[in-house]
């Protein structure tokens, strides 16, 4: 077989990749033997190997131990819904943005209060050290785990009220506003940077994803009057979801 001037082992994880998405190579179907790769395309096995980890890197292919690689199933991505509406009648975001999507799903969380991390104390305008409560949360759609969230939350504003334990209290699971409201906080404005990265290993482990995969990340924070009240680290597995914001226009 021919190639171009690109490396070898990348005209060979795109033939394999051409092979996988036009059909060729079915899900569950065993990709070609390192040898066999080796012999089709006139290549080294060190060329075969990295074309193989090319596409594992992709999440196209999966390791199976003791049987080979196989074409991993590839699922039709869903939309995760972000909006910076909230109804008033009190239920909690996560509920609203998947009634967006015509699902409802569900969560655990856990709150426990610590010091601040040097990053964390930036994003809140507080100093190193200070006293936050943080809160850990895995939400699931059909039982599946679809993300991750970690908050944080300055103690000097929520501490011995309420509405210090997120998802505890009166207004346990309301959402930001809502809580912040309580306690006469008015929140008037949301940020939301949105990136990607590899996973890592815990968050792969919890999100049901492989080593390598993608997930996309977003970090919150909520304002009031420019005072940060709440930050948050989203982590979502790209090769399932996608997120979509529905935004107000003034």
């Amino acid at each position: 077989m021919t190639f171009g001037e690109r490396p070898a082992y990348l005209r060979v994880a795109d033939d394999l990749r051409k092979k996988i998405v036009d059909g060729a190579l079915l899900p569950n179907t065993r990709l070609p033997s390192q040898a066999r790769i080796r012999q089709e395309y006139g290549v080294s096995d060190t060329v075969a190997l990295e074309a193989r980890k090319v596409l594992m890197a992709e999440g196209l292919v999966e390791g199976r131990s003791g049987s080979g690689t196989y074409v991993r199933e590839r699922p039709e991505p869903r939309r995760i819904a972000r909006t910076g509406y909230r109804d008033p009648g009190g239920s909690t975001p996560f509920r609203q943005e998947q009634a967006l999507s015509g699902v409802r799903g569900t969560w655990e969380s856990r709150s426990e209060q610590e010091g601040a991390s040097a990053e964390v104390a930036e994003r809140l305008g507080i100093e190193p050290g200070d006293r936050v409560m943080r809160t850990r949360y895995v939400f699931r759609e059909a039982g599946e785990a679809m993300m991750l969230s970690t908050s944080w939350e300055p103690l000097a504003l929520t501490g011995r009220t309420p509405v210090m334990l997120p998802e505890e209290g009166p207004l346990g699971g309301s959402g930001v506003v809502e809580r912040m409201a309580a306690i006469d906080i008015v929140v008037d404005n949301m940020a939301e940077e949105v990136g990607c990265r590899p996973g890592l290993a815990e968050e792969l482990l919890a999100l049901g994803g492989v080593p390598g995969h993608t997930v996309l990340t977003i970090r919150r924070t909520y304002f009031a009057s420019g005072r940060p009240v709440e930050t948050a680290d989203v982590v979502v597995p790209a090769d399932r979801y996608r997120v979509a914001y529905h935004l107000p226009v003034k």
